[in-house]
């Protein structure tokens, strides 16, 4: 790649604070859950800007959104992208970095006057966070087929309303058919949300895979009594049943170890009041292992666990699947090609698995696909203090103009082919 051809920072920041503005919350972060108003005007926000910087756009039954710059050829593009929803308190940088570096790359190329081969793409995806409607990577599931769209638009969301019906309200139930073609091949930019590259210091994660995710909810059905009055030894007890589900996937992670992780993220209780023994409870179990079978085993003996939690606390328990994806291997063509980039351009790389799920993980097996990772400051992400440091910024959407040139085919400056 020639050095003289770079994105610019400075102009990327911007975009990143301006379309942190949408839905801000105290403490720097967002709140734009999928389809919501706040959503509808981070859309807007970045049609906007597509349409600025020239690109055709196209909207899909699903809402999401692809801007393409033509190539010289006609055919598919090279697609690069990601998401701008978030969690009720998210940071700047999750998912908005990879489609606004996506756009930064556009910018760079039309301000040299260089075209590409093939079109070019960015795109945003309708509900990757799963905040608001599951399952997560709603949107590209419908966009590779993995999930039907009606089925998709019949979801309810946390509010009770569907997906159809925000849509609609929005203005973003688009015509573009699902399933879509597949793209020439996909890459996309992300902060790791975890805390390896910040730790040892390292600029570029190169990732190989990313992990399966198991999402079950569960409901324990007791029996409402009086708090003083009742024996401990006649009590259904919702609420110490869901107690004793939270302290087992815990152990279970612990026994496992490796790359297992298992989370109750949610929880509720019924009735809800201090001195009366809960009837119902609800909460969600995330289990993640990048090991197909050692995922398939952590959901075995939470399963074995709820049976024999159901027989002695005398309980009815319910459970839904709310999302659960295998592990995905990226191409290791386009692993190869983002490392050879990243250390051409003098950036310490790390091989590494994405702990977290993503749209790329939906498009590679639809086409060849990876990710480029860049640090989280102390890991920490779906918070309001979520940040990656500029430097790091700008060197990963460098990687990610570099890949996508070669990709697509570009001309650079002095003739020099990507």
């Amino acid at each position: 790649m020639s050095a003289t051809l770079r994105i610019k920072g400075e102009r990327l920041q911007q975009r990143i604070a301006q379309l942190a503005d949408v839905g801000a919350i105290d403490g720097g972060g967002c709140a734009r859950l999928a389809l919501s108003d706040e959503d509808k005007a981070g859309r807007d926000l970045v049609c906007d800007w597509m349409r600025e910087l020239g690109l055709s756009l196209t909207v899909d039954a699903i809402g999401n959104v692809v801007g393409t710059r033509a190539g010289r050829v006609p055919g598919a593009a090279v697609m690069t992208g990601s998401h701008i929803d978030t969690v009720r308190t998210g940071g700047r940088y999750d998912g908005n970095l990879g489609v606004l570096a996506g756009l930064e790359v556009i910018a760079s190329l039309n301000d040299a006057g260089i075209e590409t081969e093939r079109p070019l793409a960015v795109a945003f995806f309708t509900n990757e966070e799963g905040a608001r409607f599951a399952p997560d990577m709603m949107g590209s599931l419908v966009f590779t087929g993995e999930l039907a769209l009606d089925e998709a638009l019949q979801t309810q969301g946390i509010d009770g309303s569907t997906v159809a019906e925000n849509l609609a309200r929005i203005g973003y139930a688009g015509t573009a058919p699902t399933p879509a073609a597949a793209p020439h091949a996909f890459v996309e930019l992300h902060v790791e949300q975890g805390p390896v590259l910040d730790r040892e210091g390292t600029e570029i994660g190169v990732v190989e895979s990313v992990q399966g995710i198991s999402w079950t909810e569960i409901e324990i059905l007791g029996t409402s009594n009086h708090a003083g009055t009742t024996p401990m030894s006649l009590r259904r007890d919702a609420g110490w049943a869901a107690g004793s589900i939270i302290s087992f996937v815990r152990e279970l992670a612990q026994e496992f170890g490796g790359d297992q992780v298992a989370t109750v993220g949610r929880i509720e209780f019924f009735p809800n009041l201090v001195n009366v023994v809960p009837n119902r409870a609800v909460l969600t179990v995330d289990l993640r292992n990048t090991d197909e079978a050692l995922l398939q085993r952590a959901e075995s003996r939470l399963a074995a666990h709820l049976d024999a939690l159901r027989d002695a606390e005398k309980v009815d328990i319910n459970t839904r699947k709310l999302a659960r994806f295998a592990p995905v291997p990226f191409a290791p063509e386009m692993t190869d090609r983002i490392e050879r980039h990243a250390l051409a351009q003098g950036l310490s790389t790390r091989r590494m698995p994405s702990g977290a799920g993503h749209d790329a993980q939906m498009m590679a097996p639809v086409c060849p696909t990876a990710m480029i990772f860049v640090p989280s400051v102390d890991g920490i992400s779906h918070n309001v203090r979520e940040y990656t440091h500029p430097q790091h910024i700008e060197a990963g959407a460098n990687v990610l103009l570099a890949v996508l040139c070669e990709l697509a085919g570009a001309t650079l400056p002095a003739g020099e082919p990507a």
